[in-house]
C-alpha cells in the first residue's frame, strides 16, 4: 500500500517525512497537482458500479485501490505548470483530480473539504469555545460603532487578518498590531475587521497534535511582545508540558473538526493560562523539531504508514 504526498518540490517539511518513510520501507509517490497535466498524468474509470484510477507522475504509477493514505501537505494550484495554463483548465483538472481522490477509501491528513472549513479563523473560535480553550473576546465586524463598542469595553485590543497573508510576490506579512479605542474605525466599513483583546503573553506555544499525539514547545516572550512569528528574540523552542485542560481540549477540537493534523498556536499568560489563538491545519513543524528534537515527523510517518482500522 502506497502513501501519496501532494506537495510541491521545494518542501523541507515533507523532506523529512519522506526520510522517515523511507527508513520504515513504505512505498511513497510524492505529487504536485500544479504537474497536472504536463508532467504527470491520471486515469479514472466508473464503470458498471466499480471505480478504478490511476496517477503517474516522474515515471511511477499509483492505483487508486493500492493508496493507504493521502497527506494534504503544500499543494500547487492544478495545472499551474501547464504551458497554456487558464482557469478552465485549472478547473477542470482539479475536478478530475481531487474527484478521483475523493473517490478512495485511503485516510486523508487533512481532507480538502474538511481543511477548507478549518482554515476559517471566526468558525475556529466557535470550536474553541465548545472545546473547552480559554479564547480571548473576539469580534469580526464591518460597523464602525461595533467595533469602537468593543474597543471600548476591552481598551487594549488588537487587529488581526482574518484569512491570513495575501497571496503575492513577494508574500505580504499582515502581523497582529495592537490598537487602543482611541483608533480610528471608521475603516471597517471598508472590510470584515477581527479585534481580540490582547492578552499580555509571557511565552508563545507552538502545540502540534498528529494523529492524537501532542507535541507542546514553549518560547519566551518579550514584555510587550504581540506577535511572535514576526520577531526575533533570540530565545528558543524548548518542549513543554501540555495541561490535561489544554488535552483535552485539543482532542475535542479535532474530533469536533475532522483533523488528523493541526498546528495549535497560543498565548501564556503570566498565571500560566494557555490562551487559544489559532488552529492552523496544514502549518509548518519541522522549525519546532529542530530545536526541539520531538519526532514529529516520525509521528507524521507513523501515522500515514498505519492502515485504516
Amino acid at each position: 500500500m502506497t502513501v501519496l504526498i501532494l506537495t510541491c518540490p521545494q518542501d523541507v517539511t515533507t523532506d523529512m517525512v519522506v526520510a522517515k518513510l523511507h527508513a520504515r520501507g513504505v512505498p511513497l509517490v510524492r505529487f504536485d497537482p500544479a504537474d497536472l497535466p504536463e508532467e504527470a498524468t491520471m486515469s479514472a474509470e466508473y464503470i458498471s458500479g466499480d471505480f478504478d484510477g490511476y496517477l503517474s507522475s516522474e515515471g511511477r504509477m499509483v492505483s487508486m485501490s493500492g493508496l493507504r493514505s493521502i497527506w494534504v501537505r503544500r499543494p500547487g494550484e492544478p495545472a499551474a505548470h501547464a504551458p497554456e495554463p487558464s482557469e478552465w483548465l485549472t478547473a477542470e483538472s482539479r475536478q478530475a483530480l481531487y474527484g478521483m481522490l475523493y473517490s478512495t477509501t485511503a485516510r486523508w491528513m487533512n481532507h480538502p473539504c474538511v481543511a477548507a472549513q478549518a482554515r476559517c479563523k471566526p468558525w475556529q473560535l466557535r470550536v474553541a469555545h465548545r472545546s473547552g480553550f480559554a479564547v480571548p473576546p473576539t469580534v469580526v465586524t464591518t460597523f464602525p460603532r461595533v467595533a469602537r463598542q468593543f474597543a471600548a469595553q476591552h481598551r487594549d485590543i488588537v487587529v488581526k487578518s482574518a484569512s491570513g497573508p495575501p497571496p503575492g510576490d513577494p508574500p505580504i506579512a499582515l502581523p497582529t498590531t495592537r490598537i487602543g479605542p482611541e483608533a480610528d474605525f471608521d475603516g471597517v466599513a471598508a472590510g470584515p475587521t477581527l479585534l481580540q483583546q490582547y492578552i499580555p503573553k509571557r511565552a508563545d506555544i507552538r502545540l502540534t497534535c498528529v494523529g492524537g499525539r501532542l507535541f507542546a514547545a514553549r518560547k519566551e516572550s518579550p514584555s510587550g511582545q504581540v506577535d511572535g512569528r514576526y520577531a526575533a528574540t533570540g530565545e528558543a523552542w524548548e518542549p513543554a508540558d501540555v495541561p490535561d485542560r489544554v488535552a483535552r481540549a485539543v482532542h475535542e477540537y479535532t474530533e469536533l473538526a475532522g483533523l488528523a493534523y493541526g498546528a495549535f498556536d497560543f498565548a501564556e499568560d503570566a498565571e500560566g493560562l494557555w490562551w487559544f489563538l489559532e488552529c492552523n491545519q496544514g502549518g509548518q513543524f519541522g522549525f519546532v523539531e529542530l530545536e526541539t528534537g520531538q519526532p514529529i515527523a516520525e509521528a507524521v510517518a507513523s501515522w500515514l504508514a498505519t492502515a485504516a482500522a
